[in-house]
């Protein structure tokens, strides 16, 4: 008898975990912990800050997710132009292997040509369009977690970011922060990404 209870109680437990927290806005347990000193990276940023900053311009960093599992800059553009703008919204880009490469880093005509972005809600949305840099990493962060390398890699370039225009880590915010939505999602580990960039990695 006490063996048919322990194995009940452990099949539950099993069922349990499968089907996972029921509080939709729980933030995840495991943080990644990420080899950060990454020549390749450094040397490939250093390729996308060749352009002339317009230091007047930029003063924040916007985190966003695409919401889908697949995308590249030009799905994303297209996208983005079916509902009337220019263009696709975002200045960065960040792959997940699915499109484009896991940590593939790909900058829009927005940020070639030191451009307003087209990204924002909120009731401060017009100010973050015209003064933020807007990174999206391709997935969907309210049903799975980013990749190791693309929080990596969005770590060295929104810190690379900030450096060159003397932004400080207040400067950067989720989606979420200034506009009703879940944007990057809740799997995004928001306390996680402002340590390393309050340290410094």
């Amino acid at each position: 008898m006490w063996i048919v209870l322990l194995f009940s109680m452990s099949c539950g437990a099993g069922l349990l975990v499968l089907i996972g927290p029921s509080n939709a806005g729980a933030r995840p347990v495991g943080l990644p912990s990420l080899p950060l000193a990454d020549v390749g990276v450094i040397e490939s940023l250093e390729g996308l800050m060749s352009v002339e900053l317009d230091h007047e311009r930029w003063k924040a960093i916007v985190i966003h997710h695409s919401g889908t599992p697949y995308e590249t800059l030009e799905s994303l553009d297209r996208k983005h132009r079916s509902t009337g703008l220019v263009g696709i919204g975002h200045h960065f880009v960040i792959g997940r292997g699915d499109g484009l490469g896991d940590g593939e880093i790909q900058p829009s005509f927005r940020w070639l040509d030191q451009l307003p972005g087209a990204h924002a809600g909120g009731s401060a949305g017009a100010w973050y369009d015209q003064h933020a840099i807007s990174i999206c990493l391709v997935g969907n962060g309210d049903r799975h977690s980013f990749t190791d390398r693309q929080l990596q890699r969005t770590y060295h370039l929104v810190s690379t970011l900030m450096a060159d225009l003397g932004l400080d880590p207040a400067s950067v915010v989720l989606h979420s922060t200034i506009a009703p939505t879940t944007d990057p999602g809740w799997n995004f580990p928001e306390a996680w990404f402002h340590d390393q960039l309050a340290s410094g990695g």
